[in-house]
């Protein structure tokens, strides 16, 4: 098959989006298709050119300055409606899938959207709080209106599938949780040696332990809980670090907020690192802690589990069937209580023996997985097409 991948995001960039839409064109195309990937250009493009990536002139984002969106001219349309794909695979609502959408309507094919993000809990980036439950409706209407317009609908979880059937979506849908590729995570990969190199780095000293999240720093992972939680994992716990790997609006907010609580000499904001070496930076870590509820999967979830973390995580129906609680990982309730006994039985005898083999609960979710299950979604649309 000729596939035709339309993202906003995409590699050098790390987020779950970019991550996912890379391992994909990487697997199949060692399956034996023709993937091409077109997106915005981005920090870091011009050192990643394949012939099969198109990075397309962007600007940045007035509202989200951190993310580029893609102006495609008459010279990149011509490049990508002549490569007359059998299927377009759009991973946005917004400038490429628009953009995906014409290059399959003019090429005849079969269109396919992946739903990654839940839009209503982003709405806070243009209300600031203002009508801000009005905003979230509209993004559920759009969101509806958008996917009732595909051949079918990929899914990440139930999750995602169950509220977009919420939403009025009808259009037919699968779940394929996204793959990624686990042996880079292996903790027998990264010795003694790097990850100390990596620590210091990092400014950790000698001795301390490492409470991790990775990602973007942004009001919807919801990190503040967690700085709210840590002075108290302190007071018990005083040989531990929170280190903050990532870049994002709130990172200002969140060094303020560190300051405020009396917690700085604790806290590491590392800022962005490359996705190459993101591994080392999992490395380094004892517990992974995520209190976001705005995810569709969640990798980082994965990736710390697969690097051999103990990850503690406020419950959510996306973690249904990734992390059970007590074996493969730390499930918790919403409130701050309620996240600091999940903490505190992370660094804890039981947090230590999950670690042990979190590894082993991530195997299912590699890549090879991940673009088998998307071949056949595409051969399925492709049949019910000609139909």
């Amino acid at each position: 098959m000729k596939i035709g991948l339309f993202s906003d995001t995409f590699y050098p960039e790390i987020n779950g989006v970019a991550t996912s839409i890379l391992s994909l064109h990487r697997e199949l195309t060692n399956r034996g298709h023709e993937v091409h990937v077109f997106a915005p250009k981005c920090r870091g493009w011009e050192d990643n050119q394949q012939d099969t990536f198109h990075y397309i002139a962007s600007a940045p984002f007035l509202v989200l300055k951190d993310r580029n969106f893609a102006f495609p001219g008459p010279i990149t349309n011509w490049e990508a409606t002549k490569l007359d794909f059998d299927i377009v695979h759009t991973n946005s609502e917004f400038v490429m899938g628009y953009f995906g959408k014409h290059v399959a309507k003019s090429n005849d094919s079969v269109l396919i959207h992946t739903y990654h993000t839940i839009w209503e809990e982003y709405t806070y980036y243009i209300t600031h709080g203002v009508a801000d439950e009005a905003a979230r409706k509209v993004a559920r209407k759009y969101s509806q209106w958008w996917c009732n317009r595909f051949d079918r609908i990929v899914c990440p979880t139930g999750k995602t599938l169950g509220l977009l059937y919420d939403y009025g979506v009808r259009a037919p849908m699968d779940i394929i949780p996204s793959g990624m590729d686990i042996s880079r995570f292996k903790p027998e990969r990264h010795d003694a040696l790097e990850r100390t190199a990596i620590r210091n780095e990092c400014g950790v000293k000698p001795g301390e332990r490492v409470l991790l999240n990775i990602g973007r720093i942004s009001k919807e992972k919801n990190i503040e809980q967690i700085m709210r939680v840590f002075p108290r994992l302190l007071e018990r716990h005083p040989d531990v670090r929170f280190v903050i790997v990532g870049e994002g609006p709130m990172r200002e907010a969140l060094t303020r907020m560190a300051r405020e609580l009396g917690v700085s000499d604790h806290v590491t904001f590392t800022g962005p690192k490359p996705w190459e070496k993101i591994d080392q930076y999992y490395a380094m870590g004892d517990v992974f802690v995520s209190a976001s509820r705005s995810e569709t999967q969640g990798l980082t979830y994965i990736e710390a589990m697969a690097s051999g973390l103990c990850v503690c995580a406020v419950n959510d129906a996306c973690l249904d069937g990734v992390i059970h609680d007590g074996v493969s990982g730390i499930l918790t309730g919403e409130d701050d209580e309620a996240l600091l006994e999940g903490l505190l039985r992370a660094f804890s005898d039981e947090g230590r023996e999950i670690a042990a083999h979190a590894a082993e609960h991530a195997a299912p979710f590699g890549t090879e997985a991940f673009a088998v299950r998307m071949e056949q979604c595409y051969e399925k649309a492709i049949a019910e097409a000609k139909k």
